[in-house]
């Protein structure tokens, strides 16, 4: 067996893989705290799934109008355990993580009512919902007002700015976890609990939402440990384990959940109706699994920074930093260095490897957007995935990896191609 041989069919140089190597043998001890982590929460599901007695019964799929649906409320009672809350919504009919946030929001807030995001400008497909950019159906059609408080140059929260724009109308507080297109860092559950704390000192009944997508599992506590009323995400990313073909969450207390069940079915249905249409296997194993995928995607995340750094770009987080989601962002500074990495990344693939990825048009979105993903599941960024909208610093978002070797060939194909394109040297 010559694993070195192996990556040389799959189109890795000597000169690459050797610095690779090199950057890898650096990393074993930071491996092995996310091995930890991942013990941990895998545990915690087990746990959750034992609690809730899940049987084979759970996995068969319904029709219809879903009544009576045990594998989809034992689902539902299996996410609420593991994130210590109230009740939670896990529905395959929440279309994407834009979809729950959505529902979350549109439940919650009234005409009259303030939103309020202390975190800065939320990410760019919430502009539309909110109605920051004009838009049909978002809540400023609905006369929900929107106002927010910009992180200070250092990237921490600018707390008398939030003490001073809590009006008596602001309603909910939206915390988006990770960093969405932005370079600022992304927030550790502990600083989004002693957010959380700090605008409950000042209005105990202000709804606190956390944005948690790309967050799940990184850490061994979550932010609905730390306060939040809600936690909402998407079962293709994190929690999904690369195995749930579509859906999202909201997690929370009883009160915000049935609203937001209310709102994504019909007033007085709420949970009873949405059948699962044969998908409960998927998005129990799914969940099952995520422990161990989150694992890997972080791993991945951590080699790329390390390997960017030496080589001169900024990356967000650094290669020292420690993790609260799955995400990295590399400053490239050029749409020709962005292209070559996208195209590392999706010449790495298992489906459409042989697609050449070019930025262009995206729905909710201001500029054009490249993308790379060679995904069993369309837009899956569980998955090995890298995207960026093309404005400066021309940063890319590399992410996901449903394996460590995937993530790892994939940041190695991205570095290839920087190298073929001339624009680092080794």
């Amino acid at each position: 067996m010559n694993i070195h041989n192996m990556y040389n069919q799959l189109g890795v140089s000597d000169k690459v893989y050797a610095f690779g190597e090199e950057i890898l043998a650096s990393l074993r001890e930071r491996f092995d705290a996310i091995d930890q982590v991942a013990e941990y929460n895998q545990g915690k599901v087990i746990a959750a799934l034992q609690k809730n007695r899940v049987n084979v019964g759970c996995f068969a799929g319904t029709t219809g109008y879903g009544y009576n649906d045990v594998g989809r409320d034992t689902l539902e009672r299996v996410y609420a355990d593991t994130f210590h809350t109230e009740a939670a919504l896990v529905r395959p009919q929440i279309t994407c993580g834009t979809h729950a946030l959505a529902v979350a929001l549109s439940a919650n807030l009234l005409p009259g009512d303030e939103l309020l995001s202390p975190v800065g400008r939320p990410y760019d497909t919430l502009e539309e919902v909110i109605g920051i950019r004009k838009s049909t159906c978002s809540l400023a059609e609905y006369g929900v007002t929107y106002d927010e408080v910009n992180l200070l140059d250092d990237g921490t929260f600018d707390y008398e700015g939030i003490r001073a724009k809590i009006k008596p109308q602001t309603k909910m507080c939206t915390i988006q976890r990770s960093k969405g297109y932005a370079t600022r860092p992304t927030f550790s559950v502990k600083q989004i609990g002693e957010l959380i704390a700090f605008i409950k000192s000042i209005r105990s009944d202000i709804i606190c939402m956390v944005d948690n997508c790309y967050g799940e599992f990184v850490e061994v506590i979550e932010p609905s440990d730390m306060g939040a009323d809600m936690i909402v995400g998407s079962l293709i990313k994190n929690p999904g384990g690369g195995l749930a073909p579509i859906g999202g969450y909201i997690c929370g207390t009883q009160a915000c959940v049935d609203r937001c069940a209310y709102r994504l079915s019909a007033p007085g249905l709420g949970q009873e109706v949405g059948a699962n249409l044969g998908l409960m296997t998927s998005l129990y194993q799914g969940f099952f699994l995520s422990p161990t995928v989150v694992s890997g995607a972080l791993k991945g995340a951590i080699f790329a920074a390390n390997i960017y750094e030496r080589l001169g770009f900024r990356c967000v987080p650094n290669s020292t930093e420690s993790r609260h989601d799955i995400i990295q962002a590399v400053e490239l500074g050029s749409e020709k260095a962005m292209r070559a990495f996208c195209e590392g990344i999706q010449a790495a693939a298992p489906v459409d490897s042989y697609v050449t990825p070019v930025p262009g048009e995206m729905p909710g979105y201001d500029n054009k957007v490249i993308m790379a993903a060679g995904a069993f599941i369309q837009g899956s960024s569980i998955e090995l995935s890298a995207d960026g909208p093309i404005r400066p610093p021309y940063a890319v978002y590399f992410q996901g990896g449903l394996t460590w070797y995937h993530a790892k060939l994939g940041i190695l194909m991205s570095l290839q191609k920087m190298v073929d394109a001339g624009i680092v040297a080794l």
